[in-house]
């Protein structure tokens, strides 16, 4: 018998039982707390999984099949110029306008596939922090120059982090690097231009479906958010002659699906939810009734929905329960007026404290701001503001579960404590300066 695993389990038990028993379910702020937590995880599934984590499903599904070991590793991998792996990584925010839960199986797949500590951790980072439009909104609602020092410490940060990560576990990544020298080149299976089409279709129907609105009601960025639907529609339309032709799917079904879609759209023209639904249900059965790389795509990416869901949806209720929702007006187990408080000024303590919260707190994409604003209005400091903006966007505890299945519990702390230690630093640097 394995005593250290059968300690390990009377642990577990015993700390069920005594939170089961000493529960104060009697007390009006505990109970509050956990309604929080299940109010923000019915928000999260109907703004985020369906348009959001099915799509990132889907793309991490493709680089799993689609895109060899080899074109990871020539540019994320030991056989990449470094410049070119951090350069890549950290301007990918720039392109996927995701939060910090979406980014996850996209890093998970290039991860898995081989690409280096430091890029796929510059990556992971970005992917939520540089977002084009919540920049342009943080510059506008909050000011310029603290829109300006998000970018600078976004970019900044990327890479800094990729590298420290890179440096601290370096004799493992030259152990994984000696072995990728050794993989040798393999031709591709299909054209470059088809596995580059798929990719970027299939993320530029995540972008546009999650497109934020802007904070007027005028100007090109209005146009794309009121039309977000319909640009969405036309990329998905984009997709037949992939399906058809590329993946040799049947085509009667295929031109059926299609009907059924657009019949959908038609009906339920003012619920886009419903032909979006539609027609993630139908590509993933066409993909189930198919052989070779089409069902090897479907089972990808059931692969990293099992392995994440899970976990996003523990990590949402947690946060809930300790922090609160952002569409209510009631406090988790820690008040916001003491979150207040304590952030105001610009010092060290405050920084940290801006940090750290921001790091633990959910934020879907651009709800940083209106935040973050009422944070400012409430007293919060000009520094613990950008830390909590370069830290929170990128990191949330949904997020930290995910990334400790992937690259494990040591790696991940070390991650999350150079975030938030960076995001201190420079906030207070900001704050003496502003």
């Amino acid at each position: 018998m394995n005593w250290k695993e059968q300690f390990k389990s009377f642990l577990w038990i015993l700390g069920v039982f005594l939170f089961a028993y000493f529960m104060p379910i009697e007390n009006i702020t505990f109970r509050n707390a956990i309604l929080e937590g299940f109010v923000l995880l019915k928000w999260y599934a109907r703004e985020h999984v369906l348009l959001c984590l099915v799509p990132a499903f889907f793309i991490a599904g493709v680089i799993s099949v689609f895109i060899s070991q080899n074109s990871i590793i020539k540019y994320f991998g030991a056989k990449a110029k470094k410049w070119v792996a951090y350069t890549v990584a950290s301007v990918s925010g720039s392109i996927l306008a995701v939060c910090s839960c979406t980014i996850l199986p996209l890093f998970s797949g290039i991860y898995k596939k081989g690409a280096g500590l430091g890029p796929a951790i510059a990556f992971l980072y970005s992917g939520p922090a540089i977002n084009i439009l919540a920049i342009i909104l943080t510059a506008r609602v909050l000011g310029l120059e603290i829109g300006i020092a998000r970018v600078i410490g976004a970019v900044s940060f990327s890479i800094l982090i990729g590298l420290i990560m890179a440096f601290i576990y370096r004799k493992e990544e030259k152990d994984k690097e000696e072995k990728q020298f050794n993989i040798p080149d393999v031709p591709e299976k299909r054209p470059l231009w088809q596995t580059v089409y798929h990719f970027f279709l299939l993320v530029a129907i995540l972008v546009f479906v999650n497109w934020g609105k802007p904070d007027t009601e005028s100007g090109f960025w209005f146009f794309i958010y009121s039309n977000k639907y319909y640009i969405t529609g036309l990329l998905g339309l984009l997709l037949i002659p992939l399906f058809m032709f590329v993946l040799n799917l049947n085509k009667l079904f295929v031109l059926i699906s299609t009907v059924i879609v657009i019949a959908t759209a038609i009906i339920f023209h003012n619920h886009p939810l419903v032909p979006f639904t539609s027609a993630v249900i139908l590509i993933s059965i066409l993909l189930l009734i198919s052989k070779g790389e089409a069902n090897e795509w479907l089972v990808e990416s059931w692969g990293f929905a099992k392995q994440i869901m899970p976990l996003l949806a523990v990590g949402v209720l947690i946060a809930g329960f300790l922090l609160g929702s952002p569409e209510s007006s009631n406090n988790g187990i820690i008040p916001n007026k003491w979150i207040q408080n304590l952030v105001g000024g610009n010092s060290l303590f405050s920084n940290f404290f801006a940090s750290i919260t921001g790091a633990f707190m959910y934020f879907a994409t651009l709800t940083e701001i209106p935040i973050l604003q009422g944070l400012i209005n409430s007293g919060m400091g000009k520094g613990p503001a950008l830390a909590l903006l370069l830290a929170g966007p990128a990191l949330s505890l949904p997020n930290m579960l995910v990334i400790k299945s992937v690259i494990g519990l040591q790696k991940t702390i070390v991650y999350v404590s150079l975030v938030i230690i960076m995001a201190t630093i420079t906030g207070l640097i900001y704050g003496s300066i502003f």
